[in-house]
């Protein structure tokens, strides 16, 4: 295993914590906040809900938040509101000194959980048998600590959706072929981006052991993990097709987690920070539908009254995972804290932190 926590981990929220007030909860929580001070740090992602941003210290994606934890060398308690790759990631940043919790062990990441190590470990000989010594395993930072150590021990590295194209093209310089994991919708459309054609990749099934292909494979370039972002494989052309009908003169922006069909659909396709730089960027007055998470997308029309924006799906649920962190177990997790019984830390074993941040650190020296 990646992750070992302590024994508290797998306790249930209290009862009593769901029949507080929110008045009282945020009452509490700015109390803790200003009795630890800069020994606590709260990062939260940029798809966690506002009631639970609102006492973040930072926001952002996973990497950068694993970043500014590490840098925040004064915070001894970093409370981790995301799911368990990201505070895998803060948890092999920083320093032993320092202590990762997530305040709900249940905020998993469904496309992090669809490269399992076991079926990657299993993959990579046959895949070696049929491309031989020829591949180069490339891993997007939503993954586990198990498959970036992976990555790490065969010579390769982590890609963001800022950077993928310019570790894709180092994987290129490198070897002949690149395994992209586990989102199979950013390594194609990056690949695509980069000039690979679409008949060159193919998508390696790990429930079956199997090439899906019927190119031969010498012809093959690209190897996809088949995993995906649920909440980006929401949406469709049809929603593009809908917009375009309602809305003619509106621009279509979406995360390159969405499928191939909707990007090439779309006006425009980036990273989160992508999306948010255009949004604040684009004059007053401009109109824009968005294809990422819900909970972001009402955070930016909220922030940007003076333009027009909905999201590209409409009737679209936020992130349900990451909704599992609420202000209930946030308080729980830093009242835990202060009281000397802290709950749900993140650790990950050395050995894999090590190849793990050997991957981490081949992208790095590349941004």
């Amino acid at each position: 295993m990646s992750i070992t926590s302590l024994l508290q981990q797998t306790s249930l929220l209290p009862e009593h914590y769901r029949t507080l007030s929110t008045t009282e909860m945020e009452s509490r929580i700015l109390a803790i906040k200003k009795k630890l001070g800069k020994k606590l740090f709260i990062p939260g992602h940029h798809y966690q809900k506002d009631e639970v941003i609102q006492f973040a210290d930072a926001t952002g994606d996973s990497l950068q938040l694993a970043q500014i934890s590490a840098a925040n060398t004064e915070a001894e308690h970093i409370v981790f509101c995301g799911v368990h790759f990201m505070a895998e990631t803060a948890d092999m940043l920083t320093t032993e000194k320092q202590y990762v919790y997530l305040p709900d062990m249940r905020a998993g990441c469904s496309m992090a959980d669809m490269a399992d190590i076991y079926q990657t470990e299993q993959a990579w000989p046959i895949l070696q048998q049929l491309f031989g010594n020829t591949i180069l395993p490339l891993t997007y930072v939503n993954s586990t600590a198990a498959i970036k150590a992976f990555t790490g021990r065969h010579g390769g590295a982590c890609v963001t959706s800022s950077n993928a194209k310019e570790m894709v093209t180092w994987a290129f310089s490198q070897k002949q072929r690149i395994l992209f994991l586990p989102d199979q919708h950013l390594g194609r459309n990056t690949a695509f981006d980069l000039g690979v054609p679409l008949e060159s990749m193919a998508v390696w099934n790990p429930h079956t052991n199997t090439l899906e292909t019927d190119q031969s494979p010498e012809n093959i370039k690209v190897i996809l993990w088949k995993g995906h972002c649920s909440v980006h494989e929401g949406f469709t052309v049809q929603h593009t097709a809908k917009v375009r009908q309602t809305y003619p003169n509106m621009r279509i922006i979406v995360h390159p987690e969405c499928s191939r069909e909707v990007v090439a659909a779309a006006d425009d396709a980036g990273s989160t920070k992508y999306i948010l730089d255009t949004i604040i960027n684009a004059p007053s007055g401009s109109a824009w539908a968005i294809g990422t998470e819900m909970n972001l997308v009402n955070r930016i029309i909220q922030q940007h009254p003076d333009k027009h924006i909905i999201s590209l799906n409409e009737n679209f649920c936020p992130c349900l995972t990451m909704n599992r962190i609420d202000l209930p177990h946030l308080l729980w997790s830093l009242e835990s804290i202060d009281q000397g019984k802290p709950h749900n830390r993140i650790q990950v074993d050395a050995s894999t932190a090590r190849e793990a941040r050997s991957s981490l650190e081949r992208m790095l020296l590349r941004s």
